[in-house]
C-alpha cells in the first residue's frame, strides 16, 4: 500500500479546491460523497463540481411534487439528465422529461422549470450550466442572479448551516 494519499484524499485536505493545471488523475466522488442541502422551498441541492476559470457549475437537483423553478435563462449552454420522477418546461408543456431523458438547453431560452403535482416522488435531475443563471419576472426584469462561484459559497454556507461536509465538491479554479 502506498503513503501517497489518492486523488480524493488530496481533494479533501484541501477543502476540494484543485489546481486548474497539472490534474493528471480522474476524481471520484460517490452518491453519498456529497450532501443533498434542504433549500427550503420544495427542493434539495447536490453541487458536485465548480469550475470557476470556466463559469461550470454540475449540480444534482430534487424537485417535490409541484414544484416551480422561477422563470430565467442561462448566460451559457446547459445540459440535464433526469433520473427519476417527470419534468417540464411551462413554455414547453408538450416536452415532458422523463427517467433517462437528455436535454440540451441553448444559451438564453427562457422557461420556467415545472414539476407536476400529481408526480409521484421526488423529481431527480443532474444539471451541468455554464455562465450565470438570470431569475426573471413577468416583465422580464432581472431579480436573482446564480452562478458558479455563488453556487459554491451558498452550498457551502448551507452545509455550514446544516451540519454536513462540503469537502468534496470539485472546485477548479480559484474564488475571486
Amino acid at each position: 500500500m502506498s503513503d501517497t494519499p489518492n486523488m480524493s484524499e488530496q481533494i479533501a485536505g484541501q477543502g476540494g479546491m484543485i489546481p486548474a493545471h497539472g490534474l493528471t488523475a480522474a476524481i471520484h466522488i460517490g452518491e453519498s460523497d456529497l450532501p443533498f442541502v434542504d433549500l427550503g422551498d420544495g427542493s434539495k441541492l447536490q453541487l458536485l463540481q465548480v469550475d470557476l476559470n470556466q463559469g461550470l457549475w454540475v449540480v444534482r437537483t430534487k424537485f417535490a411534487p409541484g414544484y416551480k423553478v422561477d422563470k430565467h435563462y442561462h448566460t451559457g449552454s446547459v445540459f440535464a439528465v433526469t433520473l427519476e420522477g417527470s419534468w417540464y418546461y411551462k413554455e414547453y408543456p408538450d416536452y415532458v422529461n422523463t427517467k433517462g431523458s437528455y436535454l440540451y438547453e441553448p444559451a438564453h431560452s427562457v422557461h420556467t422549470l415545472t414539476v407536476s403535482e400529481d408526480n409521484e416522488g421526488e423529481t431527480d435531475v443532474w444539471f451541468a450550466i455554464y455562465g450565470a443563471n438570470i431569475n426573471v419576472d413577468d416583465d422580464g426584469n432581472v431579480i436573482g442572479i446564480v452562478d458558479a462561484q455563488s453556487i459554491l459559497a451558498a452550498y457551502q454556507g448551507l452545509c455550514e448551516a446544516q451540519g454536513l461536509s462540503a469537502d468534496k465538491v470539485i472546485v477548479l479554479g480559484a474564488p475571486t
